[in-house]
């Protein structure tokens, strides 16, 4: 529909600037929104169904005629760098920038990246050809009580050892553990995303207690039959997910086109889940 684009979403977490899989014009829509392409270091690709991947070789492109150096890493299926390499090839493309692909492995709960700020997990979900969800788990470091300061003087180097994550040995050798003398700065944020997949009740697991669930709802509850046969879900599906999950809050995104008003999927999904929200274009939500 002309005021739904497809699939696209961006995740600005600290330092990390990321790309959840890039439909056609996905380029053109973060133009329109002042997000910088050449800020981006991480492109996941859930699967190769054009609407999720379509955009992908011009925004590689765009970005080595603007002169990008920097090192770009992208995740997707397996088949996706022979397709990428292809175009490149084709157009005789040499980039201006390392591009370094990593394939998704049919292995749940698998480690893509980490860092200091952030761990990113992929899963399979349930398509009609092999996709993936991304878990996105945010990582703080432990700031050291004060009352603990005051209490034994500690010196520099025993600050450096417990910032690490070392216990401290007081002069009487009692040991304290790292957990009673840190703190953390605020809980950990976290994010999944799960699109194009029919009901999977193996996702409950994968997306469990995260503050902010993307979940598809393709179609409404009247049409579960043909969610099935699409390999796809409804709203009530979706929001059964997120239900049992426990998470924080839901949106709901990927609405076919024969809702012309997704407010009645909404609708429908909050009689299961209260709290969930269209994913609707140009919609920023804060974790």
């Amino acid at each position: 529909m002309r005021e739904r684009h497809a699939s696209s979403q961006y995740l600005h977490i600290a330092s990390r600037h990321i790309l959840i899989d890039c439909a056609e014009g996905t380029q053109l829509r973060l133009q329109e929104l002042k997000i910088s392409p050449m800020k981006l270091d991480t492109i996941l690709i859930s699967h190769l169904h054009g609407d999720h991947y379509y955009g992908l070789i011009g925004l590689i492109n765009s970005m080595h005629l603007n002169g990008r150096t920097n090192p770009l890493k992208i995740y997707g299926p397996p088949e996706l760098i022979n397709i990428l390499n292809l175009m490149l090839k084709a157009s005789d493309t040499h980039l201006r920038y390392p591009l370094h692909f990593h394939a998704l492995e049919p292995i749940d709960g698998q480690i893509l990246d980490l860092d200091n700020h952030l761990r990113i997990t992929s899963f399979r979900v349930k398509h009609r050809i092999p996709a993936w969800g991304f878990r996105f788990d945010e990582i703080l470091g432990r700031k050291i009580n004060k009352d603990f300061i005051a209490a034994f003087q500690p010196i520099h180097e025993d600050l450096q050892h417990i910032q690490a994550g070392g216990n401290f040995t007081t002069a009487a050798g009692e040991v304290l553990s790292n957990e009673t003398i840190t703190h953390l700065a605020h809980p950990s944020r976290s994010y999944a995303y799960c699109t194009d997949t029919a009901y999977f009740e193996a996702l409950i697991d994968r997306v469990f207690g995260v503050n902010l669930l993307y979940h598809e709802a393709t179609f409404g509850k009247d049409m579960v039959d043909f969610a099935e046969q699409t390999f796809h879900s409804t709203t009530v599906q979706a929001a059964e997910i997120a239900l049992r999950a426990e998470v924080g809050k839901l949106l709901i995104g990927h609405f076919s086109s024969r809702y012309k008003n997704p407010e009645v999927l909404l609708d429908e999904a909050k009689t299961v889940f209260e709290s969930t929200e269209l994913a609707l274009d140009d919609k920023k939500f804060l974790i």
